[in-house]
């Protein structure tokens, strides 16, 4: 079952000569917002349509908001009608290799009720696979319109975790990398540090050397190491909610799933000046 949410380019491939998936690339830069969309057409899986982090997989900031809002259901359902999608696909997203944006996408389907999946090691894996590449637009029929249900469950809310500082009902695991966590660098928000209490796991720790996800065994004792045995209930954050999908993608594949997603993360944290920010190691 967990494998089915992780795909190699080979089972990408029958899926596709069969019919039975939708691949989106969600390739993106958060310093150049234009290169993800240029690389697509430079060179796609063959029918692959195109997701823009800021444009498809997130709504407009508003001042009380994190850096990519979760969209509405009927934004994201006109999105996935133009890539073509509709609900009896394995919609399959993948982008330049670690998976980092795709995941975002993993899991938006699964909070909007469908089922999905990570071409594992992306788009670098298919070209070493020695599959075709496809330049230009894709020649993609839009599908119609589905009426998506968002789950409000598995998400947790700011005011949640602000109440979870006394309560230490959650445990916040933050995906960003480590200077970023302990506020030594901070080069995207207005404040650095993290959450107090959250523990670090830079997404990239869920990935080999060769960009793909580690085998599921060891990545549940990963994450077991590092929770402690300390409450079920488990937050991903980030910076705004993105990369923290890798995190809980990685927990899934593990076997491990059931977590949720802070959507607003670190961005949105910081809005409120009378939420706490804690800098360093946690003890």
């Amino acid at each position: 079952m967990n494998n089915e949410i992780l795909l190699s380019p080979h089972r990408l491939n029958d899926l596709i000569q069969a019919g039975a998936c939708t691949v989106v690339d969600c390739r993106f830069d958060l310093a150049d917002p234009d290169s993800g969309r240029a690389g697509w057409l430079g060179g796609h899986i063959p029918g692959a349509a195109y997701a823009h982090l800021d444009e498809d997989l997130a709504a407009p900031v508003e001042v009380h908001t994190g850096r990519h809002p979760l969209p509405v259901a009927e934004k994201f359902s006109q999105f996935l009608a133009s890539t073509g999608w509709s609900a009896d696909k394995l919609l399959v997203a993948y982008d330049d290799g670690s998976n980092a944006i795709a995941s975002r996408l993993w899991w938006m389907m699964r909070y909007f009720g469908h089922k999905a999946a990570l071409l594992d090691g992306g788009l670098a894996a298919w070209v070493d696979g020695g599959f075709p590449l496809e330049t230009g637009m894709p020649r993609i029929l839009p599908s119609g319109l589905e009426t998506l249900q968002p789950d409000p469950q598995m998400t947790v809310s700011a005011s949640s975790l602000f109440d979870n500082l006394d309560s230490a009902e959650w445990v916040v695991l933050d995906a960003r990398a480590r200077e970023r966590y302990t506020g030594e660098v901070e080069f995207l928000d207005t404040k650095a540090g993290h959450i107090p209490g959250a523990l670090n796991r830079p997404y990239n720790e869920n990935l080999d050397t060769s960009g793909r996800f580690k085998p599921p065994e060891q990545l549940k004792i990963q994450f077991e190491t590092l929770l402690r045995g300390r409450p079920e209930k488990v937050a991903h954050s980030c910076g705004s909610g993105v990369t923290a999908c890798h995190n809980l993608f990685a927990m899934e594949l593990a076997g491990l799933g059931s977590t949720h997603l802070y959507p607003g993360s670190w961005s949105e944290w910081i809005r409120d000046p009378e939420r706490p920010v804690k800098t360093g190691e946690e003890p």
